[in-house]
């Protein structure tokens, strides 16, 4: 018998020695997060909540416009879309396209006389039955502001400056008189024009390298401008990060060749979980977010150098984001049935790590658009007659709910983990992030004192009970508390049953500087409140 032994019982010793043993990742976490709202990165724009409809599977016919559902209205758009899309908070939606963009001439799509066309991106029928003026009706019934792009595929400057013509002249010239005698009297003054779609991508009808885009893109921006000097224009930045591409060059290029023209340069991501390694998938964002600050960089380098007059210097839009890897390949990518993703816990977490990262961004991310808004890659999922909310509706929504307001640089402390090295999707690059935290944090804080808290879990079995301190000012009144989770990780909903979702959990009383909370494992939560410095 040893000494310890001895002095202590044989059922101490045993767990005393069990516990030393166990694994650190094993071991309860505390947490903190420090809130100081003097610490601030950038406003938050509502144009981060933005969504994105491509003719492309079932995302217009059969999703949006489906006159033939019990659900169609008396313009043929579907009710229940419609409602799903006025909850969600959708702020601006990008039409048309999209791969599809680079090979669509507007004028196939107005009138009384559509004309049918191959579809040669997503290898289907183009009815252009759904066009211009439809997708006015549809985007002024959600809410929305329109954000088109223009064809710089196999379209022409002219094109792309005659559909300005049509949408943001009162009248006069041809095209808006053409608009007139199609009965839309009033012009529907789009602001937000992107001069083409992944352009970089050898995949993309009309592909071009970085310096002959940038001739056409400055042209047509010249034409375009003439025709509206208030429109804003958004340059094709970089989605090829396959291995071998060289993406920030192409962004270097057209930032320097575009700097005293755009206003925006767009940024794509999809990242997925094709080797089902959950803390990897769980990391994703986080590249996202180093992609953001490279361009950043580049951004500022050029803006030094830049003639913009009073204009403020490019921001980013990361005009299609989202998670897309099940519905990827052989027949799933094309046809009447295309990119039909159906989504788990493990992706609505992903989303709300995306979603903290553009806050986190705020005052360079001034636009990001989820790719899509139903059936295709989307939050939301019909048939003829139903509609369900996919899991990663919830966290877009809670974040378009209340995430408003100046986005603050938050103190995280809690555990982290390393990742293997991976890749963050199919077709995509590899990453392999070190020191990831458990913790992924945003806030925001109001002029009114209203204080939001987004707090995504990583953890795949432990809660993590963290301390939140107030810096300055102290914490007043309830705190209202949104989480959004399920019973585990592969939770999916469907049209019969809802696991995952957000729920309501009850207020916490807050008073002083601090606030201690238990956010549960695979769980996002918004904590809503207010900080007082009076």
């Amino acid at each position: 018998m040893t000494t310890l032994q001895k002095i202590l019982p044989i059922g101490f010793v045993l767990f005393l020695c069990a516990a030393l043993t166990l694994p650190a990742v094993a071991q309860q976490q505390h947490a903190r997060i420090k809130i100081d709202i003097d610490r601030t990165i950038g406003e938050v724009d509502s144009m981060l909540y933005g969504n994105f409809l491509e003719h492309l599977g079932r995302a217009v016919y059969g999703g949006a416009y489906d006159p033939d559902s019990p659900e169609a209205d008396e313009d043929g758009f579907r009710k229940d879309v419609i409602k799903a899309a006025r909850e969600l908070n959708v702020t601006q939606l990008r039409y048309p396209g999209g791969n599809f963009v680079s090979n669509y001439h507007w004028l196939d799509g107005v009138g009384p006389e559509r004309i049918p066309r191959m579809e040669l991106a997503w290898h289907r029928l183009e009815t252009n039955e759904f066009g211009t003026n439809e997708f006015m009706q549809f985007v002024n019934k959600i809410g929305a502001k329109p954000y088109f792009a223009v064809n710089m595929g196999s379209g022409t400057m002219t094109e792309a400056q005659r559909w300005v013509e049509y949408t943001n002249v009162k009248e006069g010239p041809y095209y808006a008189e053409l608009r007139k005698k199609h009965g839309y009297e009033e012009p529907w003054n789009i602001k937000y024009w992107s001069l083409g779609n992944e352009m970089d991508g050898f995949w993309q009808i009309g592909h071009l390298n970085a310096e002959d885009y940038s001739k056409k893109a400055r042209e047509t921006a010249k034409v375009m401008r003439l025709t509206d000097p208030s429109i804003k224009l958004i340059a094709a930045g970089s989605s090829n990060f396959r291995p071998g591409a060289n993406p920030m060059e192409w962004n270097r290029k057209v930032l320097e060749e575009l700097k005293d023209v755009v206003d925006y340069l767009a940024l794509h991501i999809y990242v997925g979980n094709p080797n089902d390694n959950y803390y990897n998938f769980m990391s994703t964002p986080l590249v996202l977010e180093e992609r953001t600050k490279i361009v950043k960089g580049l951004i500022r380098e050029v803006m030094s150098r830049a003639n913009r007059g009073d204009r403020p210097p490019i921001k980013i839009a990361w005009d299609e984001w989202n998670v897309w890897y099940r519905a990827r390949a052989g027949e799933a990518m094309s046809g009447d049935r295309a990119l039909e993703e159906h989504y788990n816990l493990e992706d609505a977490l992903v989303v709300s790590g995306f979603l903290n990262a553009f806050v986190r961004n705020a005052d360079v991310v001034k636009m990001a658009n989820m790719a899509q808004l139903v059936n295709v890659i989307a939050p939301m999922f019909t048939n003829k007659n139903d509609l369900y909310k996919q899991t990663i509706y919830y966290p877009l929504q809670l974040f378009s709910e209340y995430t408003y307001g100046t986005s603050l640089d938050v103190f995280v402390d809690s555990d982290s983990y390393d990742t293997d090295q991976f890749y963050i999707g199919l077709g995509e690059s590899q990453t392999q992030q070190k020191n990831v935290p458990y913790l992924d944090v945003s806030a925001t804080y109001k002029d009114n004192g209203e204080v939001i808290i987004n707090v995504l879990n990583r953890h795949k079995d432990q809660a993590i009970t963290t301390d939140i301190i107030s810096q300055k000012g102290t914490f007043s009144g309830p705190f209202e508390v949104y989480e959004v989770n399920g019973p585990d990780i592969k939770a999916k909903n469907n049209f019969d049953e809802t696991k995952v979702k957000t729920e309501q959990k009850s207020a916490i009383n807050a008073s002083g500087t601090e606030i201690t909370y238990s956010f549960p494992p695979h769980s996002y939560t918004l904590l809503k409140g207010k900080i007082v410095t009076d």
